[in-house]
């Protein structure tokens, strides 16, 4: 067998994670902080901009051309990004990072995102924002919603509040990857689910498990990440790991 078989790819030296739609890179710090301290890599907690989608190609572009080999991830639309990139990159130049994995926690929809509440929620907020103005429609979430979320994304959407309706539009427009996509994934797919959460339905974490060649899904209750975002990063972290000892499938190959 050649040299060039037999050579393990290299290490990751960094996860590069992206925010759910309205959230932003402090969040990520909470959510993925203590899973790269797990795995011994720097965390890149990417900040949104207001064209949101390119603004997150660009930011993990960046990382890969600083890096060997990195870990690419997010919550929600930045999970979706992560995985797009992830499956682009692998008929990318030469000359970029390798991607060593993707760390997904709470996907929202595969493929068009029609009939996804998350999209949904995502235009009807745009909307009231538009209306009703920023503070009124916080009062209406607040007043609607666990008071950890209420506290969480009253933070971030003053801190998003200039390109906040945006960011919200460009996210409930976003195509994620199909199945028949994802069943090409040459990397392992950790994937943290919400059992109880409509907006990220476990059906939808089962879906991309079921389609891509070397994944895993762990569970975890909205209670559980709400008060302790750091579940959904370690959650995935660890799924990783144990995955990276998964015997690689036949090129083309899904699971059994």
């Amino acid at each position: 067998m050649p040299l060039a078989d037999t050579v393990p790819p290299p290490a990751p030296t960094a996860l590069i994670a992206m925010p759910g739609t309205g959230s932003d890179d402090d969040y990520i710090r909470r959510a993925f902080g203590p899973a790269s301290r797990l795995l011994d890599v720097e965390l890149i907690a990417v900040m949104p901009t207001a064209d949101l989608i390119p603004g997150f190609i660009r930011a993990l572009d960046s990382a890969a051309r600083e890096h060997e080999s990195l870990l690419v991830g997010g919550v929600s639309i930045g999970a979706v990004t992560a995985l797009r990139w992830a499956l682009d990159g692998q008929s990318a130049h030469a000359g970029t990072g390798t991607c060593a994995g993707v760390l997904a926690a709470l996907p929202p929809w595969s493929g068009q995102p029609s009939g996804s509440l998350a999209a949904a929620s995502a235009r009807l907020t745009a909307d009231a924002i538009e209306r009703d103005g920023l503070d009124a429609t916080i009062a209406t979430m607040v007043s609607t919603s666990p008071e950890w979320l209420g506290v969480e994304l009253s933070r971030s959407w003053r801190a998003q509040s200039r390109d906040l309706v945006a960011q919200l539009r460009a996210a409930s427009q976003c195509v994620a990857p199909t199945p028949d996509e994802i069943s090409t994934l040459t990397v392992p797919l950790a994937i943290t689910a919400a059992v109880d959460d409509p907006l990220h339905p476990r059906d939808i974490a089962e879906e991309w498990s079921a389609a891509a060649p070397c994944a895993e899904v762990v569970d975890v209750g909205l209670t559980q990440w709400g008060t302790d975002p750091s579940v959904l990063g370690t959650a995935c972290a660890r799924a990783w790991l144990r995955l990276l000892v998964t015997p690689a499938p036949a090129p083309g190959a899904r699971r059994p």
